[in-house]
């Protein structure tokens, strides 16, 4: 009780800031793997491709956009808040409209890379950084608050989309969706940070700083990659968006390949976002109490328990139980990523740091669809490459139990 009554107190402190956290992350959906691999089965039919070169396609577009948030991601350093999500918002808008007239295989290139960029890149990135930068001691309540969009927007969208895509056709519901966001995302953001400007002049006062310029301790990214702990957390931080957007990327192979109904599977995603929703909301209180480090201990024991469930049944209720478990570990994830550089390196240059993370994170979404379709193609099965998945999560625990603790010092 007292625990509900200080989410409630935190909730009513700062409401519109903290809609702001979730609704960056909840636009972010357009741009995640879940969202559009839901039109994979028909873009793939329509440019006639595999799935190993529809994978190839989208890989190729997402390395790219990992690349270029490496730059753009330090930018929220430097550049408003507002501005910077207004340019996202708006790119993200134009790259839905470019899906809907993609005229040719080679047109998917620039129009995804412009989804992943904006949407999985830019917006996900606000969402954190800013929740992570603005609250301190309550940061893991922040970032839990914020990271409930994720779930939102995957129990609400792909059903939806599925709906549309039936009714109208994915090139409609594309065409819909990016005149929707064109017209009303960019103002509502902004109306979110309506007062902005005094949050930041707060920070700048505690920071102490001068001219502007946030005078906060921290690490540079410089520091972080001669960080040794960096290294060891990497894998850890990487698995659950390499194992998750390559199951999400081949769900319509995986329903076919188990004998299940893609919108049965597709309802599943409300079990998905409830276990997230829960889990994001315990992982804040205990971030706060504990820090984002121990957390990453565990985090990832459910999504290898789900896995396990997806190797060793066909049934449909292992399916529900499979996206259980994956929106557990999600949950505990969106909070912890968003905290953990922030408390090992500091917020002083937190947006060039979690954009560093970010880049191999969304590096990492873009080689789990080419490596798993090919797997695919070669006919390895959705049970086998669950099994590898288990291996490579308990050897990432295992670096995280065994070897940070080792390596907990300052960087050079």
């Amino acid at each position: 009780m007292i625990r509900a009554m200080s989410i409630i107190a935190f909730l009513s402190a700062s409401p519109r800031f903290l809609a702001f956290g979730f609704f960056t992350a909840f636009a972010s959906s357009f741009g995640q793997t879940f969202f559009i691999a839901l039109s994979s089965a028909d873009i793939r039919a329509e440019f006639d491709l595999s799935h190993g070169d529809f994978g190839l396609i989208y890989a190729s577009a997402t390395i790219s956009s990992a690349g270029l948030l490496i730059w753009a991601g330090r930018k929220i350093d430097d550049i408003d808040l507002r501005s910077y999500t207004c340019i996202a918002c708006i790119g993200l808008a134009l790259a839905c409209l470019g899906m809907a007239s993609a005229g040719s295989a080679l047109w998917l290139v620039p129009v995804i890379f412009g989804l992943r960029f904006t949407g999985q890149g830019l917006l996900s990135h606000a969402s954190a950084v800013s929740m992570a930068r603005y609250f301190d001691s309550h940061r893991g309540k922040a970032l839990s608050v914020a990271a409930m969009g994720y779930p939102v927007g995957e129990a609400l969208f792909p059903t939806l989309a599925v709906a549309l895509i039936a009714m109208l056709g994915w090139r409609q519901m594309w065409l819909g969706l990016g005149v929707v966001l064109l017209v009303l995302l960019a103002p509502f953001m902004l109306w979110l940070l309506k007062g902005h400007s005094e949050r930041h002049r707060q920070l700048d006062m505690r920071a102490g700083s001068t001219g502007g310029v946030l005078k906060l301790f921290g690490s540079t990214r410089a520091q972080v990659l001669k960080d040794g702990r960096f290294y060891v957390l990497l894998p850890s931080y990487l698995a659950l968006s390499f194992i998750g957007t390559g199951f999400f990327f081949h769900q319509v192979h995986l329903t076919q390949s188990k004998g299940w109904s893609l919108p049965l599977f597709v309802s599943f995603f409300v079990v998905y976002a409830i276990a997230q929703i829960f889990s994001a909301l315990v992982s804040g209180l205990l971030v706060d109490r504990f820090e984002a480090r121990r957390l990453m201990r565990f985090y990832l024991l459910p999504a290898a328990l789900g896995l396990a469930f997806i190797a060793a049944f066909d049934a449909p209720w292992g399916g529900a139980v499979f996206m259980a478990f994956m929106g557990l570990s999600s949950g505990a994830v969106s909070v912890t990523h968003g905290a953990i550089w922030a408390e090992i390196y500091g917020i002083a240059h937190l947006g060039a740091i979690k954009a560093l993370g970010a880049a191999l994170m969304v590096l990492s979404t873009a080689l789990s669809p080419p490596i798993m379709g090919l797997a695919l193609d070669a006919g390895i099965t959705m049970e086998q490459i669950a099994l590898v998945c288990i291996a490579f999560i308990l050897f990432s625990a295992a670096l995280v139990v065994f070897v940070f603790p080792r390596l907990n010092v300052d960087p050079a």
